[in-house]
């Protein structure tokens, strides 16, 4: 049994929530709280596995209640956001300071529209709370300059391939700002990223992901052309696909398809082994589900090579072991030795090892 504390300063809130988890039998609710000093003394006397918390509460608001959690009683958070740019950077923030996950909410108390996150808090709440997965929080994102260096030579050498795309999404905030801001300034291809994100949340963290990292980082724009060293965040809402042009091809949002997530890392995937075939990268991170997946399997057959999240390091190992157990990924590594093999993937020796961690393959063998 998950056992969880809602906190929210709205009644009807913590009771629509409540009814939400407990609709699961492997959920119960073992307290409410109204305001942050609440949530910080139930977190302490209850021991929950998992907490959803708002963030705008008064007295005590929910950034102020995680960091004296985190650094008391660690837990996995789940924050509950506003839509709003504000309310986007304010999320953006308690992830860094250690909440595991957020679920946005832009909803009135007499609103039926809630309903609509229920499957989410369900499915989010089960995954963490089962896994009792936590981000400790870190004071700042550091950049490792002996390894930006080291790889910085690496990159003078030679270029393999010609592209890096990169899907993730529960979990991939956190992911990314470990993997970007360790990619060397003199990486000579673009990337591109879809993490699965609403509209308003990521140009903030594009412009969090940019004061981190040596190589520019940016919210996608529709028709610009992919540069090389530039870091492509896919827009919240659309989907990023790439446009025929040379000598590089240009980005463009769309909103067409049938996919479940937006921005579709299915999408992009398939699009890049499109213009790039056997000439891209593919790394998929931590996320519910197996968006990438068909996508992946794409650029695999294109002559591409995939880098998977191991399970150990991965919030939510849904995305990655899809991948995994059909077949297709050429490495599956923690998230700290990501960085490294991307860049021996573009730029290292063609006969280069990399896979350096043994592989667990679904019938139980090591490779």
């Amino acid at each position: 049994m998950i056992k969880v504390l809602v906190v929210d300063d709205s009644a009807f809130m913590r009771n629509v929530l409540s009814k939400m988890l407990e609709s699961d039998p492997e959920i119960t609710v073992i307290g409410t709280a109204a305001n942050g000093y609440e949530a910080v003394e139930q977190a302490a006397a209850l021991g929950p596995d998992i907490i959803t918390m708002d963030l705008e509460m008064p007295g005590m608001d929910g950034i102020e209640a995680l960091k004296k959690i985190m650094a008391a009683n660690p837990v996995p958070v789940i924050m509950l956001s506003s839509q709003t740019s504000e309310g986007a950077k304010v999320t953006l923030h308690a992830l860094e300071l250690g909440a595991v996950d957020f679920i946005s909410k832009n909803l009135s108390e007499s609103s039926l529209d809630i309903m609509k996150i229920k499957k989410i808090v369900v499915e989010k709440v089960k995954h963490l709370g089962r896994k009792k997965f936590f981000h400790r929080p870190a004071r700042e994102i550091p950049q490792r300059e002996t390894d930006t260096l080291r790889l910085e030579d690496v990159c003078a050498e030679r270029i393999n391939f010609d592209i890096v795309a990169i899907g993730t999404s529960t979990g991939g905030p956190k992911a990314l700002q470990q993997i970007i801001p360790s990619l060397p300034r003199n990486f000579p291809v673009p990337v591109l990223v879809s993490q699965h994100m609403p509209a308003n949340f990521t140009k903030p963290f594009a412009d969090r992901l940019n004061q981190l990292s040596t190589l520019e980082v940016k919210e996608a724009e529709d028709g610009e052309t992919a540069k090389s060293g530039v870091v492509y965040i896919a827009p919240g809402g659309g989907h990023m696909v790439l446009h025929c042009g040379m000598p590089r091809p240009s980005i463009m949002i769309s909103y067409a398809g049938d996919f479940i997530y937006r921005p579709s890392v299915d999408a992009m995937m398939s699009s890049v082994a499109g213009h790039f075939p056997g000439r891209a990268v593919g790394v998929i991170l931590t996320g519910m589900g197996h968006d990438g997946l068909e996508g992946l399997k794409d650029l695999k057959r294109a002559g591409g090579k995939i880098i998977a999240q191991n399970e150990k390091t991965c919030v939510i190992y849904g995305m990655p072991k899809a991948v995994v157990e059909a077949g297709i990924a050429d490495s599956v590594l923690p998230i700290d030795d990501i960085p490294e093999a991307i860049v021996k993937y573009i730029c290292g020796a063609p006969g280069a090892r990399i896979l350096h961690h043994q592989l667990d393959q679904p019938n139980g063998r090591k490779v």
